[in-house]
């Protein structure tokens, strides 16, 4: 934990002294239709996974969906501002368990009426701490401060610009 808390003092101190270098491009994930719906994603890095859409609607059921990766995008991104968050405080958070659901339409990623977002229409994320040795409502307010500043999160509830370019 104190290294942790280290490490985020220091980065804070560091953009705090440098404010011009907290902006970034972030690293590029690049996305190629395999067979049928599956998809293969890669990033700069060597990063890579791979998505496929249900039986239901035409793909192998071969992988999770690009929502489950979505949710666990989310699931994992608060998680770890639990710890980060936890750290800074000198809270022992103990075990640390999030679970990212929602609720979504079909008709919306189908097309079948404009009325219908296509993503997600809510959004639930619980949050369970087992062995703590916080009170109950340093918990919450460490877990509510995650969501906050969750990036993935933040990404799915602020209108974020998109620019589409198409080559071919």
């Amino acid at each position: 934990m104190e290294k942790i808390a280290s490490a985020i003092a220091a980065a804070s101190q560091y953009l705090t002294d440098h404010p011009e270098e907290a902006r970034y491009t972030d690293s590029l994930a690049s996305a190629t239709l395999q067979a049928g719906l599956q998809v293969t994603v890669r990033g700069d890095s060597g990063e890579q996974l791979t998505t496929d859409m249900p039986q239901s609607i035409g793909g192998a059921g071969s992988a999770p969906s690009p929502g489950w990766y979505l949710r666990a995008a989310e699931a994992a991104c608060v998680a770890t501002l639990i710890g980060m968050r936890a750290a800074q405080l000198g809270i022992e958070t103990g075990r640390v368990e999030v679970d990212v659901t929602s609720e979504s339409d079909d008709r919306g990623i189908l097309g079948l009426d404009d009325e219908v977002p296509a993503g997600p229409l809510s959004t639930t994320v619980k949050v369970r701490f087992a062995g703590a040795s916080a009170e109950h409502d340093a918990l919450e307010g460490v877990a509510n401060w995650a969501v906050a500043h969750c990036p993935v999160v933040d990404a799915v509830m602020r209108a974020v610009p998109i620019l589409v370019e198409v080559s071919s």
